[in-house]
């Protein structure tokens, strides 16, 4: 008994909440920053963000407009000096616009490889998140075979486990180049692998439910059984297969094998949702084809041109875990009264 106070002392501490035992909150953002009005709202942003008790806050990538920023180092320290800055421990997860886009001539006409590698260098060197008060990460390059993916992070607090996975929009760097192709197979292999580790801690540690973070929305409308269809034919005309054809039912596979709980919190579209999109297939289970996961809920956060976040609320008391409110900055209305 005493050891499991102490537990949910500590717990209560790190999240800041006063409510039931076990229960805090946590902050979502991303897709901001795209231009001089964006960059204005940013710091309004963090201030909303920093004025509530919170565990951690994560940004799911795309922290620049992708076709005409410069990708450039000036930027990147710019930019992790500003999240370091944060009073909650803050995660980052890379989007496409800080790394796949960048050989676009108005972003400075970079490598895109290059730039993966010097995020990599900026936003991940050790086990830390970024943040004022820092929060331990296990990453997949404590792994040998893995060792260059150091973005792809996990923690515990509570029951659950979260976790980032680097998949990124821009059809997931696949159809470019065969050099970005390249790239995109072995992403795409250390993003499976991690995905199963991902459940498998999370058995392990009897976990309640599993969060994961990533900046790709991968259409998970594509992949609805009246829509499936049409989304192989779109791909085989215009002749670019899909950069999340392997990692959608690899996700499906695992959430339905776990039964609890799983939220994937995401951006890219730039539309605020939550809902239940991800369903099963005939491979999975037969007698069940095109059946909704339950389970499974997706979130999209607030994106440019709107500079406000999303709160999630886990608490272990309610069944479904996660309770999801957009939260609108009043500082950074469209519109103000």
């Amino acid at each position: 008994m005493q050891t499991s106070g102490v537990f949910w002392l500590c717990l209560a501490f790190l999240a800041g909440c006063a409510g039931a035992p076990g229960r805090f909150e946590f902050a979502l953002i991303g897709d901001q920053q795209y231009n001089a009005e964006s960059e204005a709202q940013f710091p309004r942003l963090m201030d909303d963000v920093n004025r509530v008790d919170l565990a951690f806050v994560v940004h799911i990538g795309d922290f620049k407009a992708g076709t005409f920023m410069l990708c450039d180092d000036a930027l990147f320290l710019s930019r992790r000096d500003q999240f370091d800055a944060s009073r909650h421990p803050f995660i980052y997860t890379p989007g496409d616009n800080e790394w796949t886009d960048c050989h676009a001539s108005r972003t400075g006409g970079f490598e895109p490889v290059e730039r993966l590698s010097r995020l990599r260098e900026l936003f991940f060197v050790d086990d830390q998140s970024l943040g004022r008060r820092r929060l331990k990460l296990e990453r997949q390059s404590d792994d040998p075979r893995y060792t260059k993916f150091r973005e792809n992070a996990r923690w515990r607090v509570g029951p659950v486990l979260f976790a980032t996975i680097h998949v990124v929009g821009s059809n997931n760097n696949l159809g470019r180049t065969p050099e970005q192709d390249a790239e995109y197979r072995e992403r795409n292999a250390a993003n499976l692998a991690w995905l199963k580790e991902i459940f498998a801690a999370a058995k392990r540690d009897g976990s309640s439910a599993v969060a994961i973070f990533m900046q790709a929305n991968p259409r998970f409308e594509y992949w609805f059984p009246a829509s499936r269809a049409a989304a192989l034919e779109t791909a085989r005309l215009h002749e670019r297969p899909s950069g999340f054809a392997e990692f959608v039912p690899a996700l499906a596979h695992e959430v339905l094998a776990w039964g609890k709980p799983v939220a994937v919190l995401h951006g890219d579209t730039h539309y605020f949702r939550v809902d239940k999109p991800l369903f099963r297939t005939g491979e999975q289970s037969p007698a069940d084809r095109d059946r909704q996961i339950e389970d499974f809920t997706r979130v999209e956060v607030h994106g440019f041109p709107g500079s406000h976040w999303v709160k999630v609320t886990v608490d272990p008391a309610d069944p479904a875990i996660f309770t999801f409110r957009d939260v609108i900055v009043d500082a950074n209305r469209f519109l103000r009264p």
